[in-house]
C-alpha cells in the first residue's frame, strides 16, 4: 500500500532518509512515497489547499508548517489524532510545540521538528552579549561611530518572516496579537513598545542597508561578510559560516533572542514542521501509523544530523547527535524553544500574517518615538483578518 507524503524537501535527505525506514519497519505494511513541495511555503500551502478543497484522497501524509494547523483542521481538511497515538507523539514535545499542533485543545499534528532563533554576534567586537534590542542598537551604534562593523541583521522583507519578527518582538514586549482564534487582542502599551524597538532600528545607522527586503539569507549573507555585529537568525546560520566564512565563525558568540523591556525575559520565534493525516486519505489507519513513526525520536535525531533541524522533543538535547550538531548552544536552543512564543494560532492566519506586513512593514514607516499611528493600522488590519472566511 502506497501513502504519498507531501512536504518541502530538505537540502541534507532527512525527508527521504526517515521515509524509507519508516516503510522497511512497518514490514510491508505500507509504503511512504515522498512528493515534494516547493521550496517556498506560500506556494506549498497552495498546493496542499487546492488538493485538499478538493477532496483529494491521495493526500495521506501532509509536512505541515507550524501555522497551518488551524486553518486546516477548522476546514476538515485534516484528521485529528487518537486519543492514545496523541499522547504517543506528543511524549517528551515541548508545550510550546504541541500548541503549534493543536486546535480546540485537540492534537491534528505529529511534532516533527521545532526551530528557533538566536542572537548571533560578534565576540570580537562585543565583550557581552546585550539582552534588549535597545541595548544591541545602542552598542552597535557606538562601533559604527569607531569605524568598526556594526550592522543589525533581521528578517524584515514582505514576507512571512517578517510576520515572524513582529511577533517575537510583541510577545517579548508582554503582548499578544490574538487572544482566541478571532479575538485580537493586541494591548496597546505592550504593542507600542514592541513597534518603536523595530522603528528604532529601521531609522538607526547600524540598520542594514537593504532591511526592507532582508531575509534569512540576506542577513546569513551579510553576517558572513564581516561587515556585521549582531544577527537573528536560525540554527542553521552557525553552519553556514563554517562552510563560508570560518574566520567569522571562530567568532561568533551566541546568546538568547533579544527582549524588548529590561529585565522581562524574550519570547524566541518558533518554526519547524508537524506531520498531519489528510481527511480524505483511503487508508487513515496506516497514515496514523506512518505519521507517529516519521515523528519518533529516530526520525527527530536523524534531522538533528542531516540537516541540523532541533528536535520538538526536549528530552533529545542531551543526546550526542544534538551536542554535536549545536556545538556549546544545545541547551540555549532547548531553552529558547521552551520560552518561545508562537505565531497566532487561528484559521484565518493567512490574512492574519498578510494583515501584519500590510500594516508595518516596511518597518522604516513606523514612528520610533510615536508608533501610534502603526499601532491603530495594525490593529484595524488585523480586525478586518480575523472575521474573513473561505481563504484560499
Amino acid at each position: 500500500m502506497k501513502l504519498n507524503w507531501f512536504i518541502a524537501t530538505q537540502p541534507g535527505g532527512t525527508v527521504q532518509a526517515v521515509a524509507d525506514r519508516c516503510t522497511a519497519e512497518s514490514q510491508g505494511k505500507y509504503k511512504i512515497d515522498v512528493q515534494l513541495l516547493p521550496t517556498d511555503a506560500s506556494q506549498q500551502r497552495e498546493q496542499l489547499v487546492r488538493r485538499l478543497a478538493a477532496k483529494d484522497s491521495s493526500v495521506d501524509l501532509i509536512g505541515m508548517d507550524v501555522t497551518w494547523t488551524a486553518e486546516f483542521a477548522n476546514a476538515d481538511w485534516i484528521k485529528q489524532f487518537p486519543e492514545s497515538l496523541s499522547k504517543q507523539v506528543t511524549e517528551q514535545v515541548f508545550p510550546s510545540v504541541i500548541q503549534t499542533a493543536s486546535f480546540e485543545g485537540k492534537v491534528f499534528g505529529a511534532p516533527f521538528n521545532s526551530n528557533t532563533q538566536l542572537l548571533w554576534y560578534r565576540k570580537d567586537l562585543v565583550p557581552t552579549p546585550p539582552t534588549t534590542w535597545g541595548q544591541m542598537i545602542t552598542e552597535a551604534e557606538a562601533l559604527g561611530s569607531e569605524g568598526k562593523p556594526d550592522t543589525i541583521q533581521v528578517q524584515a522583507n514582505k514576507y512571512e518572516g517578517f510576520t515572524v519578527w513582529a511577533t517575537a518582538m510583541i510577545a517579548s514586549a508582554g503582548g499578544q496579537i490574538l487572544s482566541g482564534p478571532e479575538t485580537v487582542a493586541l494591548p496597546e502599551g505592550p504593542t507600542n513598545e514592541a513597534l518603536a524597538a523595530m522603528g528604532r532600528l529601521a531609522h538607526s545607522p547600524s540598520a542594514a542597508t537593504d532591511i526592507s527586503t532582508s531575509t534569512e539569507d540576506t542577513a546569513r549573507m551579510g553576517f558572513e561578510s564581516g561587515d556585521s555585529a549582531f544577527m537573528v537568525n536560525y540554527t542553521f546560520a552557525y553552519d553556514s559560516a563554517g562552510e563560508n566564512a570560518p574566520d567569522i565563525q571562530k567568532v561568533m558568540g551566541f546568546a538568547r533572542y533579544p527582549g524588548v523591556v529590561p529585565g522581562e525575559p524574550s519570547r524566541p520565534p518558533l518554526g519547524g514542521f508537524n506531520i498531519g493525516v489528510g481527511a480524505y486519505t483511503n487508508h487513515p489507519d496506516e497514515a496514523f501509523q506512518a505519521a507517529a513513526c516519521l515523528s519518533d525520536r529516530q526520525s527527530q535525531l536523524t534531522a538533528t544530523k542531516l540537516d541540523g533541524l532541533p528536535p520538538s522533543r526536549q528530552d533529545l538535547y542531551k543526546s550526542e547527535t544534538v551536542q554535536k550538531a549545536f556545538p556549546g548552544f544545545a541547551g540555549l536552543v532547548e531553552k529558547s524553544i521552551n520560552a518561545a512564543g508562537p505565531r497566532p494560532q487561528t484559521p484565518a492566519y493567512q490574512d492574519v500574517t498578510l494583515a501584519i506586513q500590510d500594516a508595518i512593514q516596511p518597518p522604516s514607516k513606523i514612528n520610533p518615538t510615536d508608533p501610534s499611528s502603526s499601532y491603530d493600522e495594525l490593529r484595524s488590519n488585523l480586525e478586518d483578518a480575523v472575521q474573513r472566511k473561505g481563504l484560499l
